[in-house]
């Protein structure tokens, strides 16, 4: 049984009664929502947030195969047991991207406590030729990632190894979030096994999760961003239909934000779960 890591954060001098796991995306770790979930809390102080990082990433870099999004589920499973029998009882759970899918097959995996499921900006289909496309950034950056160096001087030495390939700052910044350690301890390498990357981001292509989305526990709350293609009009059209009046799920449009919705639209997505957490 493999616990995932994950850090709990609340409201000051608040003692939630309900928890909300916060699942990032690929190449990321739970501290990527931090900023977010602090300020969830003090507006929700009824809740409380669970920072994961999910298999293979972050402080979870020792997972046992096989790596896939369903084990990655799995493993949210014996974490939400594990806070259970803390006190800490999970009633809802939110993705975002990579993680979407990761939520959606939890809330297959759940029972009547998970109250939400919240999916931010996440297909619930399979795309089975995403692999092979040209403009597909997370397979763009897989490749330039396999060329680099095998270890770095500092984190600007990787910064600029990114940045030299044609990739912009602010990615090649948050992918050094990656970065820890080597063995001289003067360096650094890349802290994410790059086949078990592969591996979950091939499964999270063709792995079809609209079973979950249209069967679950509890309320779907499925977020689209406006400025990105991460939601095909066909996928909205289907999301839509889910979200019919009377249905158990709803569909929420965010403009003015493209796919990093927490950091281009954090108060809209803010406004948005806080309003909507159930009290």
């Amino acid at each position: 049984m493999f616990i995932p890591h994950h850090a709990l954060i609340r409201a000051d001098d608040s003692a939630p009664a309900r928890w909300l796991l916060v699942l990032h995306g690929i190449y990321g770790s739970g501290g990527n929502w931090r900023t977010f979930a602090r300020k969830l809390t003090r507006r929700r102080p009824d809740w409380g947030a669970v920072l994961v990082d999910l298999r293979m990433h972050g402080q979870s870099r020792h997972a046992p195969p096989p790596h896939t999004v369903t084990a990655a589920a799995a493993d949210l499973v014996h974490l939400t047991g594990a806070l259970a029998s803390q006190g800490n009882a999970v009633h809802a759970v939110c993705g975002h991207s990579f993680g979407g899918k990761v939520a959606l097959q939890y809330r297959e995996q759940a029972d009547d406590s998970l109250l939400q499921t919240w999916v931010i900006d996440a297909s619930p289909s399979a795309n089975t030729g995403a692999m092979e496309t040209a403009d597909n950034l997370v397979i763009q950056v897989l490749h330039m990632l396999r060329e680099l160096p095998q270890g770095f001087s500092n984190r600007n030495d990787f910064v600029g190894q990114v940045s030299d390939r044609g990739f912009p700052a602010p990615l090649a910044h948050w992918l050094a979030m990656n970065l820890v350690r080597g063995r001289d301890p003067r360096s650094y390498v890349l802290g994410l096994d790059l086949a078990a990357m592969e591996a979950l981001i091939l499964d999270y292509y063709e792995l079809d999760c609209w079973p979950a989305a249209q069967t679950g526990p509890g309320q779907l709350c499925a977020v689209v961003a406006g400025k990105s293609s991460a939601v095909s009009p066909h996928d909205r059209a289907r999301l839509e239909t889910l979200a019919r009046p009377g249905a158990t799920a709803e569909l929420i449009d965010i403009e003015n934000s493209g796919h990093w919705v927490h950091m281009e639209a954090p108060d809209a997505l803010l406004d948005a779960i806080a309003s909507r957490l159930p009290g």
